[in-house]
C-alpha cells in the first residue's frame, strides 16, 4: 500500500470509528468494508475488525453508561444467548466467496440506516420480552462470530423497531453487546489460529481516538450528517465490490 493510500485508509478508519461509536457501535462492519476496498485478506481482517471493536465499543459503552442510558435487564438475556453462539461462529471458517457475499449483504443494513433512517423515532417504550431477546441474541451472536462483527448493526435497529429502548439506551446496550460478542468471536477464531497485521498498533490507535471522540459527541447533541453520508458511500463501494467483483 502506497503512502497516499495508507493516509486515506487511516483517515477513513478514524471516520468509521467516530461515527459507529457515536451510535454505540464498534465499527467492525465498517473496518471489514475498508479491508474489502483496500484488498486486505479475510484471514487478517476478521480478527483485526474484532480487536478494533473491543477498544471502540468499550469506549463508547463507558460514555453512554456514564450518561445513565444502560439498561441491564434488556442486555442480559441478549448477551447470555449471543456470547456462546459468537464463540461457535468464530470457530467456523466459510469459504472466501460466500464470506464476501454475506458481508456485502450485511453492509446494506448500516447503509440503509445511515442514509434513510439515521434517527428512528421511539415515542413510547414497550416492555422487552425475554424469549424474543434470547432468540435474537443467539441468531445475531452466531452471525457475528462467523463474519467477524459485534452484531450492533443488526441489534440496534431491532431494539428501536421493537420500541424496547430509545436512541441512547440502544447505543449503550449495543456497545456492551458488541464488546462481549467481539471478545467471544475473537476467542473462537483464536482456537483455530489467527493472524494479525503488522500495522495493528496503528490501526488500534487511530480507531481508539476516533471511537473516543465519537462516543463523547454521540452521548451529546452533535450533527453527523456529513460523516454519515461519507461512511454510507464507503460502505456502498465496499458492498458492491464484495458482491459483484472477485478482486
Amino acid at each position: 500500500m502506497t503512502t497516499e493510500l495508507m493516509i486515506l485508509f487511516y483517515f477513513l478508519l478514524f471516520v468509521v470509528a467516530f461515527l459507529y461509536s457515536s451510535v454505540g457501535h464498534g465499527g467492525a462492519s465498517g473496518y471489514l468494508a475498508l479491508g474489502a476496498i483496500f484488498d486486505l485478506v479475510k484471514e487478517i481482517m476478521r480478527p483485526t475488525a474484532l480487536l478494533l471493536n473491543l477498544f471502540v465499543s468499550l469506549t463508547s459503552f463507558i460514555q453512554f453508561y456514564r450518561g445513565k442510558h444502560f439498561i441491564f435487564k434488556i442486555f442480559l438475556p441478549l448477551a447470555i444467548a449471543s456470547v456462546p453462539m459468537a464463540f461457535l461462529g468464530g470457530r467456523i471458517d466459510i469459504d472466501t466467496g460466500t464470506y464476501k457475499i454475506v458481508l456485502g449483504i450485511l453492509l446494506l443494513v448500516p447503509i440503509i440506516r445511515f442514509l434513510f433512517f439515521p434517527n428512528i423515532p421511539v415515542t413510547e417504550i414497550r416492555k422487552s420480552h425475554v424469549g424474543i431477546s434470547i432468540l435474537m441474541g443467539a441468531i445475531i451472536g452466531f452471525i457475528s462470530g462467523v463474519i467477524g462483527i459485534g452484531g450492533g448493526i443488526i441489534l440496534s435497529p431491532l431494539l428501536l423497531l421493537l420500541k424496547w429502548t430509545d436512541q441512547k439506551q440502544t447505543a449503550a446496550i449495543s456497545a456492551l453487546f458488541i464488546f462481549v460478542n467481539s471478545l467471544s468471536g475473537l476467542l473462537g477464531q483464536w482456537k483455530n489460529g489467527i493472524e494479525f497485521n503488522t500495522n495493528m498498533i496503528g490501526y488500534v490507535v487511530v480507531a481508539f481516538v476516533g471511537g473516543l471522540c465519537g462516543a463523547y459527541f454521540g452521548a451529546r447533541k452533535f450533527n453527523q450528517n456529513v460523516l454519515r453520508i461519507l461512511l454510507a458511500l464507503v460502505l456502498i463501494l465496499a458492498s458492491y465490490k464484495l458482491i459483484f467483483t472477485t478482486a
